[in-house]
């Protein structure tokens, strides 16, 4: 049996287990990790694209709206980001990575009012048309990126008390800590009335509103919190990783990236936008090395790459099939058969966790 709720939404299991995640993330971590490239190149933008996944997920796993465009939303978390601190000095950075997730929330509201109109494949169609329109504003205009021609512009650096985070290993710590406060936050959302609200406009939204939940409301409000995460995860990832502007590196090949990272995750679970980032990051690495240990360096990159996107397809197409629930739920089995705990089930529609 699941175990009672303790404090919150949170019971004891979750509270230990939150407990033990951070303080690997902020003790262990940083005593045992001495190379600059594993926090550079893997855990930052892997908690980044984390907390873009979840943004993701408040639309499509918990509101059960078919959106696409996570990167545009980023993008404009980024640059808003960007011009605050280009403009407005003053301003502490967590308060400007505050307002650049409410710029990209507005847009968000902007772009989820289809979802009014038309769901399915034309609300992604809808939906797509932020990844273009955002992406060629900025290109178009260039008060964006300070009318700057080279094409790429340089982040600031990340000042906070007056101390400038420079080194990977203080990059990563202000990542962490962004991530672990809005991954709570979304866990106390989805657990609680916002998100139930989701889940009954994702699973009948006639007989939702038909019960007094509005349509209107909760549609936009997952709309903006999704753009709200996705925003501050594009501004931390352009600060932390990228370490630079460019529009071309939020395009629709990271939206699909990030779409992948929620289905393969698992749909409908906080757990799952980790889970599927920290796969869909990984795997390439762990494929490259394994190629050039075996073949020597003899297989093309471009053939690797092509492998990369084959077995991305085959992977999403066997999870729908037979675990539409994704990694999430593969691991609660596993851990339910480990430790003896029972799995907590995902919160997904009830067609879903019928196997075919």
């Amino acid at each position: 049996m699941t175990s009672k709720p303790i404090l919150g939404p949170y019971s004891q299991g979750d509270i230990l287990r939150l407990g033990a995640a951070m303080a690997v993330t902020f003790l262990v971590l940083p005593l045992i990790i001495q190379s600059d490239y594993w926090y550079s190149s893997i855990l930052i933008p892997w908690l980044c694209l984390a907390l873009a996944a979840i943004g993701q997920q408040f639309v499509m796993g918990y509101a059960g709206q078919l959106a696409l465009g996570a990167a545009g939303f980023m993008a404009a978390g980024a640059f808003a980001l960007y011009n605050i601190e280009l403009r407005l000095p003053w301003m502490p950075f967590p308060l400007a990575l505050f307002f650049s997730g409410l710029i990209a929330a507005a847009l968000g509201v902007l772009f989820g009012l289809p979802s009014l109109r038309v769901r399915g494949i034309y609300l992604m169609v809808a939906t797509l048309a932020a990844q273009f329109f955002i992406i060629w504003t900025i290109d178009k205009f260039g008060w964006f990126k300070n009318y700057d021609t080279s094409g790429i512009i340089t982040a600031q650096d990340i000042v906070i008390f007056g101390h400038a985070f420079t080194s990977p290993l203080e990059m990563y710590l202000v990542v962490a800590a962004v991530v672990t406060v809005l991954t709570i936050l979304a866990i106390n959302m989805t657990r609680g009335s916002v998100g139930r609200n989701w889940m009954a406009v994702r699973d009948m939204d006639i007989a939702a509103e038909s019960m007094g939940i509005s349509l209107l409301r909760t549609k936009l409000q997952a709309f903006a919190l999704s753009a709200f995460y996705c925003g501050v995860a594009g501004a931390l990832f352009a600060f932390t990783y990228l370490k630079s502007l460019e529009p071309v590196a939020f395009d629709i090949k990271l939206s699909f990236q990030i779409l992948f990272m929620v289905i393969l995750g698992g749909l409908g679970t906080i757990n799952g936008a980790f889970i599927g980032a920290g796969f869909i990051l990984l795997f390439p690495v762990v494929l490259n090395t394994v190629g050039n240990a075996w073949f020597h360096g003899m297989i093309d990159a471009t053939i690797i790459s092509a492998i990369e996107q084959v077995v991305f397809g085959a992977l999403i197409i066997l999870f729908l099939i037979y675990e539409p629930l994704g990694m999430a739920k593969l691991w609660e089995k596993l851990r339910a058969r480990t430790f003896g705990m029972s799995a907590v089930r995902p919160t997904v529609p009830a067609d879903l966790a019928q196997k075919p």
